[in-house]
């Protein structure tokens, strides 16, 4: 195994296959690499189609949709004309996402009319579509692990201490992460273990973390993400060793 960083795609062929660990977005070196390593044949984690679809919120509020997955009501957002249309179909709180956010970040909620309008109008300056979905607060989101169309590991992230995200950012100061609690795949409720495979399912046959509430009404999909969290002691806690194995087992049975 070597360790690659971002200078180096010109020898990126020397090597057999690609597992990127690294926050991927089109307009990033992550992508460059993973389209390099598809022309080159080379199995690769992420592929480009799959970093294209995760990193567009938009895309994925839409393809949930159409696949019949319960997901929070959700609008798309192309003007301040939407704002009276978000009111009446979302309501208060509601949430507020640029299309490629990732860790919590471009994830804004707002409370009432004046937070709303000014929430939107400087969200829509940075981006052409934002998505608004209803608030839906749990103590914790489902992480479903999924690798090639199979649950690889399932765990709870809870909410940042006197937050309603798992990461809490604020100006200045480090990022405040709440607990985690990762569970047995087959100690997982059913419906929990079978949306998260059904969402990761539309996006393709790589290595997905699917974001996942539940509450008295069911289970709901919050977004598929690209290049999930895979640290030792964390999410492999319970499915131990046997998820590192079938990683490599992933790439292994490509290179034959």
């Amino acid at each position: 195994i070597d360790q690659i960083g971002a200078k180096d795609l010109p020898r990126l062929a020397e090597h057999d296959c690609l597992w990127i660990r690294e926050t991927t977005n089109i307009d990033h070196h992550t992508y460059r690499f993973a389209l390099r390593a598809e022309q080159e044949g080379m199995p690769v984690i992420d592929d480009p189609a799959s970093i294209r679809r995760c990193t567009n919120k938009v895309y994925l509020a839409e393809v949930v949709g159409a696949a019949g997955l319960a997901q929070p009501r959700t609008r798309v957002v192309a003007s301040m004309k939407d704002l009276e249309a978000v009111e009446a179909e979302l309501g208060y709180p509601v949430v507020l996402k640029i299309p490629d956010g990732s860790f919590s970040r471009g994830v804004k909620k707002a409370d009432d009319r004046p937070s709303l309008t000014s929430l939107m109008r400087a969200m829509l300056e940075e981006s052409d579509l934002i998505l608004a979905q209803e608030f839906m607060y749990t103590s914790f989101d489902w992480r479903v692990g999924v690798l090639d169309g199979e649950p690889l590991f399932v765990s709870q992230y809870q909410m940042a201490k006197k937050h309603w995200q798992i990461v809490r950012h604020r100006d200045g100061r480090p990022a405040q992460e709440g607990g985690f609690r990762t569970i047995a795949i087959a100690d997982t409720p059913e419906e929990v273990v079978k949306t998260g495979v059904a969402a990761a399912g539309l996006i393709g046959r790589g290595l997905y973390g699917v974001d996942l509430k539940q509450n008295e009404n069911g289970v709901f999909v919050i977004e598929v993400n690209d290049n999930p969290n895979l640290v030792h002691g964390v999410e492999d806690a319970a499915e131990k060793d046997a998820l590192w194995q079938r990683l490599a087992g992933w790439f292994l049975h490509r290179l034959r």
